[in-house]
């Protein structure tokens, strides 16, 4: 049975690919699920005009992510901790709270496109990656400041 793909389907296709597939998949999981529609004249004119609708719209955020991208570039955040022995952390900066700093900056970003490896636990100069969309990514610099220890 061939089937043209509405929807990202792993280890299958992706959106407007037209695929075989076993019958009973077809009908029991795709069709019902409205993953894909059965691959006919009519339909493949439909899924071409809907693949150059998704191209238009990828163009346009790609082209507002990258001029997000150029303003992220400038941004320095600058957040205090109370550290000990070694420049460490007692806590350690997350990207909640780098997302919560860059709000207050005006930028709303999603704390899960921020990718750290691990949380930030030494003071200094860091460089946060941002994911904006599949191809764009912006870099935020955080530096992490002593906080004043009152005697």
């Amino acid at each position: 049975m061939e089937v043209i793909l509405k929807e990202d389907v792993p280890k299958l296709g992706a959106r407007g690919d037209v695929v075989k597939v076993a019958e009973g998949y077809g009908r029991n999981f795709l069709l019902p699920k409205k993953l894909a529609i059965e691959a006919n004249q009519a339909n493949k004119s439909v899924i071409e005009q809907m693949k150059t609708a998704a191209i238009r719209r990828h163009q346009k955020d790609k082209a507002d992510a990258e001029k997000l991208a150029a303003q992220l570039n400038e941004v320095v955040i600058t957040l205090t901790r109370r550290s000990g022995e070694h420049d460490q952390l007692f806590g350690s900066v997350t990207s909640s709270e780098i997302a919560a700093e860059l709000e207050s900056k005006g930028f709303t970003i999603d704390r899960r496109k921020l990718s750290l490896d691990e949380p930030i636990k030494t003071l200094g100069e860091h460089q946060v990656s941002i994911r904006l969309i599949k191809d764009v990514a912006a870099h935020v610099k955080v530096v992490v400041e002593k906080e004043a220890v009152e005697e």
